[in-house]
Protein backbone atom coordinates (compact mmCIF):
# COMPACT_ATOMS: atom_id res chain seq x y z
CA UNK A 1 0.00 0.00 0.00
CA UNK A 2 1.56 3.29 -1.08
CA UNK A 3 -0.98 5.87 -0.01
CA UNK A 4 -4.37 6.70 1.37
CA UNK A 5 -6.77 9.65 1.24
CA UNK A 6 -9.43 11.10 3.52
CA UNK A 7 -11.25 14.40 2.82
CA UNK A 8 -8.49 15.40 0.42
CA UNK A 9 -5.70 14.77 2.93
CA UNK A 10 -3.20 12.38 1.37
CA UNK A 11 -1.05 10.04 3.42
CA UNK A 12 1.85 7.74 2.74
CA UNK A 13 2.14 4.46 4.57
CA UNK A 14 5.21 2.42 5.40
CA UNK A 15 5.51 -0.96 7.06
CA UNK A 16 7.85 -1.53 10.01
CA UNK A 17 8.66 -5.25 9.95
CA UNK A 18 10.38 -5.16 13.36
CA UNK A 19 7.33 -3.73 15.12
CA UNK A 20 4.93 -5.44 12.69
CA UNK A 21 2.93 -2.24 12.30
CA UNK A 22 2.13 0.26 9.56
CA UNK A 23 3.01 3.93 10.06
CA UNK A 24 1.23 6.65 8.10
CA UNK A 25 1.80 10.37 7.67
CA UNK A 26 -0.34 13.01 5.99
CA UNK A 27 1.88 14.57 3.34
CA UNK A 28 -0.07 17.50 1.92
CA UNK A 29 -0.11 19.74 4.97
CA UNK A 30 2.63 21.47 6.94
CA UNK A 31 1.13 20.20 10.19
CA UNK A 32 2.54 16.87 11.33
CA UNK A 33 -0.30 14.36 11.20
CA UNK A 34 0.67 10.73 11.81
CA UNK A 35 -1.22 7.52 12.47
CA UNK A 36 -0.61 3.79 12.67
CA UNK A 37 -2.34 0.45 12.47
CA UNK A 38 -1.83 -3.27 12.02
CA UNK A 39 -4.27 -3.74 9.14
CA UNK A 40 -5.76 -1.78 6.26
CA UNK A 41 -8.98 -1.32 8.23
CA UNK A 42 -6.98 -0.04 11.23
CA UNK A 43 -5.12 2.39 8.97
CA UNK A 44 -8.31 3.72 7.37
CA UNK A 45 -9.89 4.30 10.77
CA UNK A 46 -6.71 5.86 12.19
CA UNK A 47 -6.34 8.25 9.22
CA UNK A 48 -9.97 9.31 9.56
CA UNK A 49 -9.57 9.85 13.32
CA UNK A 50 -6.34 11.80 12.82
CA UNK A 51 -7.84 14.15 10.24
CA UNK A 52 -11.06 14.61 12.22
CA UNK A 53 -9.04 15.32 15.39
CA UNK A 54 -6.96 17.88 13.47
CA UNK A 55 -10.07 19.59 12.11
CA UNK A 56 -11.70 19.65 15.57
CA UNK A 57 -8.48 20.96 17.19
CA UNK A 58 -8.33 23.81 14.68
CA UNK A 59 -12.03 24.62 15.15
CA UNK A 60 -11.71 24.70 18.95
CA UNK A 61 -8.86 27.19 18.73
CA UNK A 62 -10.29 29.27 15.91
CA UNK A 63 -7.31 28.31 13.80
CA UNK A 64 -7.76 27.96 10.05
CA UNK A 65 -7.09 24.43 8.81
CA UNK A 66 -4.53 23.90 6.15
CA UNK A 67 -6.42 23.03 3.00
CA UNK A 68 -5.03 19.98 1.24
CA UNK A 69 -4.78 21.97 -2.00
CA UNK A 70 -5.46 25.66 -2.24
CA UNK A 71 -5.24 25.87 -6.02
CA UNK A 72 -2.32 28.27 -5.73
CA UNK A 73 1.34 27.54 -6.22
CA UNK A 74 4.41 29.29 -7.54
CA UNK A 75 6.13 28.06 -10.66
CA UNK A 76 9.57 29.28 -11.57
CA UNK A 77 10.48 29.30 -15.26
CA UNK A 78 13.23 30.84 -17.31
CA UNK A 79 12.65 34.54 -18.08
CA UNK A 80 12.42 33.74 -21.80
CA UNK A 81 9.63 31.23 -21.20
CA UNK A 82 7.82 33.80 -19.04
CA UNK A 83 8.14 36.38 -21.82
CA UNK A 84 6.90 34.01 -24.55
CA UNK A 85 3.91 32.85 -22.50
CA UNK A 86 2.99 36.44 -21.61
CA UNK A 87 3.09 37.44 -25.29
CA UNK A 88 1.03 34.43 -26.31
CA UNK A 89 -1.57 35.17 -23.63
CA UNK A 90 -1.80 38.80 -24.74
CA UNK A 91 -2.22 37.79 -28.39
CA UNK A 92 -5.20 35.57 -27.59
CA UNK A 93 -6.72 37.98 -25.07
CA UNK A 94 -6.16 35.91 -21.94
CA UNK A 95 -4.30 36.55 -18.75
CA UNK A 96 -1.04 34.71 -18.22
CA UNK A 97 -2.67 32.91 -15.29
CA UNK A 98 -5.62 31.76 -17.43
CA UNK A 99 -3.31 30.49 -20.19
CA UNK A 100 -1.09 28.56 -17.79
CA UNK A 101 -4.07 27.14 -15.87
CA UNK A 102 -5.63 25.98 -19.15
CA UNK A 103 -2.39 24.28 -20.22
CA UNK A 104 -1.84 22.61 -16.87
CA UNK A 105 -5.43 21.36 -16.79
CA UNK A 106 -5.07 19.93 -20.28
CA UNK A 107 -1.83 18.19 -19.27
CA UNK A 108 -3.30 16.81 -16.04
CA UNK A 109 -6.39 15.54 -17.91
CA UNK A 110 -4.17 13.79 -20.47
CA UNK A 111 -2.39 11.91 -17.68
CA UNK A 112 -5.40 10.64 -15.72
Amino acid sequence: MNGMEYKGYLATVEYDPDAEIFHGEVVNTRSVLTFQGRSVDDLKAALKDTVEDYLAWCAERGKETEKPYSGKFIVRVAPEVHRRLSLEAAKIGKSLNALVAERLTRSADAHK
